[in-house]
């Protein structure tokens, strides 16, 4: 593979890692309320489980409360069980065919307990750059190795990858302390 190759792969899958850590920070809850958050909760639709958002239309009523508008009649209680049976915390209540989900404010210790989960992610989305970078230098050795490239080209290459390394871990970096901040926000 040509260099310019390797290390447009590498960029294109360090870009993709922080897209997997940016979805993965908004399922982590906050004391507002986020459609987002409903995403990861399913919901038997006719023997499918399916996520919320294919079975009703999920939007915010205030910043404090998520609505839930199922886009059948009887879908309603079935949503309304799979909020309150998911891991989120939630109580989901019905007023006709709309379920209103409020964001019950989060204590100072849970808080810090979420600070700690968004920076173990932070530290897994590294990992998984770096893992990138060390790829992409194999592949630049092995090219080198099989007479593709020079040595020079090697050099230059592995400092143009770690350059892409070092933006992508500051974008991580920025990206937790902008949730953490989020977090401690009363």
């Amino acid at each position: 593979m040509p260099i310019p190759d390797i290390k447009n792969t590498a960029e294109a899958k360090m870009d993709q890692s922080i897209a997997a850590f940016k979805n993965n920070l908004t399922k982590i809850r906050t004391g507002r309320a986020n459609p987002a958050l409903l995403d990861a909760v399913h919901v038997d639709y006719y023997g499918a489980m399916l996520p919320i958002s294919q079975v009703a239309n999920v939007s915010l009523l205030d910043p404090r409360t998520i609505s839930v508008q199922p886009w059948e009649k009887g879908m309603g209680a079935k949503i309304e069980k799979a909020i309150r049976d998911s891991d989120l915390g939630l109580n989901p209540s019905s007023m006709g065919d709309l379920i209103r989900v409020p964001m019950p404010p989060m204590s100072e210790e849970r808080r810090k307990e979420l600070t700690k989960v968004v920076r173990n992610e932070g530290e897994a989305a590294k990992i998984a750059v770096r893992n990138l970078r060390r790829d992409a230098n194999e592949a630049v050795k092995k090219a080198v190795k099989d007479k593709l490239a020079s040595e020079d080209d090697q050099k230059r290459c592995e400092t143009d990858i770690q350059k892409v390394t070092d933006r992508h871990v500051v974008e991580i970096d920025r990206l937790v302390a902008a949730k953490e901040q989020d977090l401690m926000a009363v």
